[in-house]
């Protein structure tokens, strides 16, 4: 049967770890004794003797070590001689001096050199108690050796985070006079304050004043809000930078407690000039696309009114006295020959008249030479109508004849010349129009010029300019663009350029692919 003794020892052995130990000793018997000691206490134990420097450090290259014991003087070789081996290799293990007889200043020398204790051979009883103490401080240093790397590491990879983000990473605090001060400020705070993260770090209220008035109180009330653990902050206001310019962010942070009791906010402060630019842009491009299509469907109403009335007063106007003349002609059959014939000729005459209104109303809902003869056919044709209407001479210095449109394409840059001719009769106060209609490379260019009074650039931005800005709009939907800029010596020249292939995915006015 077993004995009490030898099942304790298993029990025990079964709850120690594998100890590693590498014993300087020219001792046999004294190394023996040692290992025995750790063996009754349940260690499983391996272990290596050696007795010089050459031995120690090819042992220490070929595994690891938990534990070094070492005697104080051996020939050739010395527990000081051994503490510089270990310390010049860099190893935390704990190294405990076990000698016969060792004199207490040599002890303490030892210590001073990085021994972690000193036992006698003849006294071995602290031997495991001081062996399992150096084991757990060795096992405390290496965890905190592995935190403080972590830590390390956590820094190192927040600050790369940090400088790499393009906004603002902060964290703000309250100062002891109530001002905010950003104990952290990532490298985007020059860039986006225009302060080094150092001056926000030093300066009570450095960010707070730099706020414009206006946003001021926004964030002051904001951050009241958030003035508990958990909650959130999330503001935009106007900043203004040390060489006077005026930036947009928006900032984002959470409330913490920091371990002095001290509430802390943490987040990232962000540029959004370009966006609330870009807002603001929207919102007056919506604007003015309302206003327009207001003007639009006003200028709609008065087309019907004008045709109507040319309709009703030129045409309806014609029509009666066509049908006064014909009963006069018809009661005066018996009369004399050139009676007849004056009354001949002054019913052709209304007939006539009637014919050029019908003609010239139509040229303007929807001109059939624009599909019949091509763009630059109409162009001619309206800069011929718009003399006559005018007195203005419209000199068509150059009019491509070959270039092929979308119909979709071809009334656009139709309807811009009709717009133009327009704005040049009511406000140039020109007296000469010069027109060119030509190709160039993918594009189709339309310049008008006019020698009159000219466009100023603050025109364009008017809010009545309905004209200017429908040609853009017209032009913008087909992928062209439009310019202008001062005729020489004096007016204005308009250019409208238009992609050959534009409105060749569309459908036209008339349904047709």
């Amino acid at each position: 049967m077993e004995t009490i003794e030898a099942t304790n020892l298993r029990e025990q052995a079964s709850s120690k770890p594998t100890l590693r130990v590498l014993l300087i000793e020219d001792s046999a018997d004294d190394a023996f004794l040692l290992l025995r000691r750790f063996r009754l206490a349940g260690y499983e134990v391996i272990s290596q003797q050696v007795c010089s420097e050459a031995e120690m450090q090819r042992a220490i290259g070929a595994q690891p070590w938990n534990l070094i014991l070492c005697d104080h003087r051996m020939p050739g070789f010395d527990a000081m001689a051994a503490l510089n081996v270990v310390k010049s290799l860099g190893l935390d293990v704990p190294f405990i001096i076990v000698s016969g007889q060792i004199e207490e200043d040599m002890a303490i020398s030892a210590m001073r050199a990085g021994a972690h204790d000193y036992l006698n051979k003849n006294h071995l009883e602290r031997l495991l108690p001081a062996v399992e103490r150096e084991l757990r401080e060795a096992a405390n240093r290496r965890s905190r050796r592995a935190a403080e790397a972590t830590l390390r590491e956590n820094e190192a990879r927040l600050r790369s985070l940090a400088s790499n983000t393009p906004g603002l990473v902060f964290q703000m605090v309250r100062g002891e006079g109530g001002g905010l001060l950003f104990p952290f400020a990532s490298e985007a705070s020059e860039m986006l304050l225009g302060v080094p993260a150092a001056t926000l770090a030093e300066n009570p209220d450095g960010f707070t004043k730099r706020i414009l008035s206006e946003d001021r109180d926004s964030f002051i009330v904001a951050l009241g809000e958030a003035d508990h653990p958990g909650a959130r902050i999330n503001w935009e206001g106007r900043v203004c930078t040390p060489r006077g310019g005026i930036k947009w962010v928006n900032l984002r942070a959470s409330a913490r407690v920091l371990p002095d009791g001290n509430m802390a906010w943490e987040g990232v402060m962000w540029n959004i000039t370009h966006s609330k630019q870009a807002e603001a842009e929207l919102r007056e491009s919506q604007r003015q696309l309302a206003e327009l299509s207001n003007h639009l469907q006003h200028v709609k109403e008065e087309e019907r009114e004008r045709i109507a009335r040319d309709v009703h007063d030129v045409l309806g106007g014609h029509l009666v006295a066509m049908k006064f003349e014909i009963a006069m002609l018809a009661g005066k059959l018996d009369a004399p020959p050139e009676v007849l014939a004056r009354r001949a000729a002054s019913l052709g005459k209304l007939v006539d008249e009637g014919i050029e209104t019908v003609s010239r109303v139509t040229r303007e809902l929807r001109p059939g030479i624009l599909r019949d003869f091509g763009l630059a056919a109409a162009i001619e044709g309206q800069a011929e109508d718009f003399t006559q209407r005018t007195g203005i001479p419209c000199r068509i210095l150059c009019a491509d004849h070959d270039i092929e449109l979308a119909e979709s394409a071809s009334i656009a840059l139709f309807r811009i010349f009709q717009e133009a001719l327009t704005n040049i009769s009511k406000h140039a106060g020109a007296d000469q129009v010069e027109v060119r209609l030509t190709e160039e490379g993918d594009d189709v260019i339309l310049e008008i010029a006019d020698n009159g009074c000219g466009i100023a650039p603050n025109d364009l931005n008017k809010p009545r300019s309905f004209g200017l800005r429908g040609i853009r709009e017209r032009l913008a939907s087909l992928g062209g663009g439009f310019d202008h800029a001062a005729n020489k010596p004096k007016g204005s020249r308009l250019v409208a350029r238009l992609p050959v292939h534009a409105g060749m995915d569309l459908k036209d006015e008339e349904g047709a692919p």
